[in-house]
């Protein structure tokens, strides 16, 4: 079970654990922090810093660093969050007092940061162990002498809404994909939509062919496992006719084989992550009706697996996407790009006023910039300094890259309108960002390659390892502040 946040400035007697968040400074700390004993124990206070401490009368209390107070963050508390929650495992009901926030960062924010830190460290995926340990914390309180618990409460309420969209999508991603096909994840998204208000459309293979979704189509052609295209629409209450409408395309590769290009063995370990974007999708529009998102939203979702049988597109085959543009597949592992080709040109058909894709779409990215931050690149300045500003607020990192014109040489085709990959070890991720721009015409459009920061290899703050649902927390912030953009 989820751990039961609540603001109270009055918390229960049967508080065993104590959070005592402080500041580097710990002689100006207050409260009955000895700063004495967190000296000796080499605590200094420094953001993401934890202490345990024994009280005399059996209750637990976690010290936790939070650095300079003019760099405090939202990041920051929900990191310090994050390592309570790992400290206090083992209690049954926790109370975290907020510092003194000076003016950094709001009362509303700050209890936000800490519902999600808690709840993100706080669940782990275990269905297929015979024995685990999850966390035994049962209840958290929030308090902020002083401020109004009406504050606290939206706060914490917000961040608790915004965690279980990620978490939904870290379970879709921590499935197998023996588990979690794409039929299965079809199921799972039309349960989601019914139960979150949403519209759904689901196309089955016969349907994708007739809709002349050439490119899902071809890379899914090797497995036994039909393709589906989902597609979830989001109305906000009373919405006017002048609402903009922003489409998100997901790549849902269930499993990523490299197809007839095939991946080592230790390349394809992790490749049931391969469908993160499309779990992004449907992770963040599972709560838009709950937090009252002002704009419409489509979600399109291509999915499939990617599989080496006898019928699967072969090295120089060509294929036909929805806008009639034509690919020559000279590597079938470089498969997301077409999938999303078909997407983004189904986004395009419903005049969004700006289109945002998520996919783990290429290893290049990664190189350039680990696994700790995606990479944007996009059509409109506007737009992809609206998703990187959105970013920053929900504490996930990306960065901007360039869609150089002059690259886009490098994928002409002698046979077909283009080819689905470039020079060999030359700027892949940009490469596969200039395909994706063929397909969104004149629609403002954003890329988000999230194959770094999409899976986690270590356990860290509020990440374990495997999916980490990177891109819901983004995707919401920017839905919830999206400005029309020129």
């Amino acid at each position: 079970m989820p751990i039961a946040i609540t603001a109270a400035n009055e918390v229960s007697p049967d508080v065993d654990v104590v959070a005592a968040p402080v500041f580097s400074d710990l002689n100006m700390s207050g409260g009955d922090l000895d700063v004495g004993y967190c000296r000796e124990r080499g605590f200094s206070g420094k953001a993401g810093e934890t202490l345990v401490t024994r009280g005399a009368n059996g209750t637990t209390g976690v010290v936790l660093g939070l650095g300079d107070p003019a760099k405090l963050t939202g990041e920051v508390l929900r990191l310090a969050a994050a390592g309570f929650v790992r400290a206090a495992w083992r209690n049954r009901a926790g109370v975290f007092t907020l510092p003194d926030l000076r003016g950094s960062v709001s009362p509303f924010e700050a209890a936000k940061a800490v519902a999600e830190g808690a709840l993100l460290a706080g669940h782990i995926f275990d269905p297929y162990k015979a024995s685990s340990e999850p966390c035994e914390l049962e209840s958290l309180f929030v308090r902020a002498p002083g401020v109004d618990e009406g504050v606290l409460a939206a706060g914490v309420q917000r961040g608790s809404t915004v965690a279980r969209g990620v978490l939904l999508a870290r379970d879709l991603v921590n499935e197998p994909a023996g588990a979690m096909t794409p039929r299965r994840l079809a199921e799972v998204a039309t349960q989601v939509a019914t139960e979150a208000g949403l519209g759904v459309e689901v196309w089955d293979e016969v349907r994708i062919g007739a809709e002349c979704l050439g490119g899902l189509a071809g890379v899914a052609a090797g497995s036994d496992e039909p393709a589906r295209l989902i597609r979830l629409s989001y109305e906000p209450g009373g919405a006017g006719p002048n609402v903009p409408k922003v489409a998100l395309v997901g790549k849902g590769i269930t499993f990523d084989s490299g197809g007839l290009s095939l991946k080592s063995a230790e390349g394809m370990m992790t490749m049931k992550t391969d469908m993160s974007g499309a779990a992004a999708v449907l992770g963040a529009m599972s709560v838009l009706r709950d937090l009252e998102v002002g704009v419409r939203v489509i979600g399109i979702m291509p999915t499939t697996e990617n599989m080496p049988g006898g019928r699967a597109t072969k090295p120089g085959d060509v294929l036909t996407t929805r806008n009639g543009k034509t690919i020559e597949v000279l590597n079938t592992d470089a498969e997301g790009r077409l999938v999303l080709a078909d997407g983004l040109a189904l986004a395009v058909e419903a005049s969004p006023a700006a289109i945002v894709d998520l996919a783990t779409l290429t290893g290049a990215c990664v190189a350039a910039l680990g696994r700790r931050i995606a990479g944007v690149m996009g059509n409109n300045d506007e737009l992809i300094a609206q998703v990187g500003a959105a970013a920053e607020r929900s504490g996930e990192k990306t960065w901007p890259l360039p869609l150089p014109a002059e690259y886009r040489k490098q994928v002409d085709s002698e046979i077909a309108d283009m080819k689905n990959i470039g020079e060999p070890g030359q700027a892949g991720a940009l490469v596969a960002g200039l395909i994706l721009a063929e397909f969104v015409g004149d629609v403002p459009w954003a890329h988000l390659d999230i194959a770094g920061p999409a899976r986690s290899y270590e356990d860290d703050g509020y990440l374990h390892k495997g999916g980490t649902g990177f891109g819901v927390r983004t995707l919401i912030e920017l839905l919830s502040t999206f400005e029309p953009v020129g």
